[in-house]
C-alpha cells in the first residue's frame, strides 16, 4: 500500500485539504497520514520552529493538527515522529486557496511543505488553486482530476525530477474556461508595496500589509500568464538558486583570480 503524507498552509479545516485527502483515499486506497498547520499560514516560506515546542493534536484517524507549526514544521516533524519503519511515498502539499506562481514561489508555505518533503528525498507536490476576486465558492474538480492523474503517473512510473526538486502545480479559475495543462517556466511578478494603516482605541497605529493583485510582466510561456489563460500550470522547481551564469562576472568585479 502506498503512502502519502499531506499538509498544506492554509491550516488544518480548509476544504482543498480536505477533499484532496477524500480524493487521494478513494481512488489509490493509499495510506495517507495528514499532518497541517492548527492555523493559516500563508506566505510563512521555509520557516522552522526553533524556539519553541511543538505538539501533534489529533482530530481523526491518520490526521493531526500541529498546534502553531508551520507547513515546513508539519513535514520534518511527520517524517521523525510519525514514520519508524518506511518514508512516505510521495508528499503533497495543498490545494492551496490562491495561485503561487513566480517569485511568490519563494514566499509560499504551500512550496515549502514540498521543499521540505525533496529535501528529504521524497518526492513531492504544491498544489494551488487559482481564484478571482468575484468567486465566492470553490469548485476544485479540475484540480483533483489533474491531481489524480499526475499521481498516477508518479506511482506508475516514478518520480520525473532528481534530487531536491518539487513539482509546483497551480490551477487555473474555475469561473474561465480550461484550456488544458501546460509544462511551463515561473514567471516574474511586479510588486507593490501595499499596506493598510488604521488606529486603535488607544491611537496607536498599525497595519495590515495587502494581499497582492497577481500583477506580472507578460510572458506568453510563464505560469502566472498561461493560468490567467485557463491551463493548468506544471513547474519543475529545483532548490538550487545558484547563479551560476553570474560565478565568473562576480570573481571579476573582485578581482578574484579563477582557481
Amino acid at each position: 500500500m502506498k503512502e502519502i503524507l499531506i499538509t498544506n498552509d492554509d491550516g488544518f479545516e480548509s476544504e482543498g485539504l480536505r477533499k484532496l485527502v477524500k480524493m487521494l483515499r478513494k481512488e489509490f486506497k493509499a495510506k495517507v497520514t495528514v499532518v497541517a498547520p492548527a492555523s493559516e499560514k500563508s506566505a510563512c516560506s521555509h520557516s522552522i520552529t526553533l524556539t519553541k515546542p511543538l505538539k501533534f493534536v489529533k482530530v481523526g484517524k491518520r490526521f493531526y493538527k500541529l498546534d502553531d507549526g508551520t507547513p515546513s514544521d508539519c513535514i520534518y516533524l511527520a517524517l521523525h515522529a510519525l514514520y519508524k519503519t518506511r518514508l512516505p511515498d510521495l508528499v503533497i502539499s495543498g490545494i492551496n486557496k490562491g495561485a503561487n506562481v513566480g517569485e511568490d514561489i519563494t514566499y509560499s508555505g504551500t512550496c515549502a511543505g514540498a521543499m521540505e518533503a525533496v529535501l528529504q528525498g521524497i518526492p513531492a507536490l504544491a498544489l494551488s488553486q487559482f481564484y478571482t476576486a468575484k468567486e465566492k465558492e470553490f469548485d476544485f474538480k479540475n484540480a483533483l482530476k489533474i491531481t489524480k492523474k499526475i499521481v498516477k503517473k508518479i506511482f506508475n512510473e516514478g518520480f520525473v525530477l532528481g534530487k531536491k526538486e518539487f513539482l509546483n502545480v497551480n490551477f487555473p479559475s474555475a469561473k474561465s474556461e480550461f484550456k488544458g495543462i501546460k509544462v511551463c517556466k515561473a514567471g516574474k511578478r511586479v510588486y507593490n508595496y501595499k499596506a493598510s494603516s488604521n488606529v486603535n482605541p488607544r491611537g496607536v497605529e498599525y497595519f495590515w500589509l495587502a494581499a497582492a493583485d497577481l500583477d506580472h510582466i507578460d510572458e506568453k510561456d510563464s505560469d502566472i500568464s498561461l493560468l490567467k489563460k485557463g491551463y493548468a500550470t506544471i513547474t519543475p522547481i529545483m532548490l538550487d538558486l545558484t547563479a551560476y551564469e553570474r560565478i565568473k562576472s562576480v570573481k571579476k568585479w573582485l578581482g578574484l583570480d579563477d582557481e
